[in-house]
């Protein structure tokens, strides 16, 4: 009797993290899937130097347009937007490297609001050698790891991946885990 309630106990758990899993995976989906609505969302913004809501008013100053401002920003923030959902939702070993155009975007987007200068996107690999000297030799590292115990066990290269694989359980463990 005790035996058939711990099972139907690991059923319904079982179950209910499966249902959390597609809540989840369903909630990713379609905030793929409303990309290309989100980019040209530019296209509702008029084409003046001051943008006028009810919420906030954005001057471009030297964009000379808010329309084209905000087709610049969303030209950024959209495959931001899609890189932050492949690190959080990669599995594999190598999911550190999305962090280098992942700072690329996001040093793109603080310079876009950044009214004193003068020519947006130039000298930004100068701002992103330090996230490259961090990211590339920790990759080659794990890479090495990886094919050394490769040639020491008679484990599958699928195998090895999953031993290396740092799965949080949550979304918070996962940026508990880089700080």
């Amino acid at each position: 009797m005790d035996n058939k309630q711990q099972k139907l106990t690991k059923d319904r758990d079982r179950y209910l993290q499966g249902n959390k899993s597609l809540v989840i995976g369903s909630i990713i989906a379609t905030f793929i899937a409303i990309i290309p609505y989100l980019f040209y969302l530019h296209e509702s913004v008029p084409q003046k130097q001051v943008w006028s809501t009810f919420l906030f008013d954005y001057d471009s100053k030297a964009w000379g347009d808010a329309n084209f401002a905000m087709w610049v920003l969303t030209g950024k923030a959209i495959p931001l937007f899609l890189l932050f959902i492949w690190f959080f939702t990669c599995r594999h070993w190598w999911y550190h490297a999305l962090l280098v155009p992942i700072a690329m975007y996001s040093y793109q987007i603080f310079d876009f609001f950044n009214s004193t200068i003068k020519y947006i996107d130039e000298f930004q690999l100068i701002y992103l050698i330090p996230v490259m000297a961090i990211i590339i030799p920790t990759i080659y590292l794990i890479r090495a790891r990886i094919f050394n115990k490769i040639n020491e066990a008679t484990k599958s290269l699928q195998e090895l991946e999953d031993e290396f694989k740092i799965s949080p359980k949550n979304f918070w463990g996962k940026i508990k885990e880089y700080f």
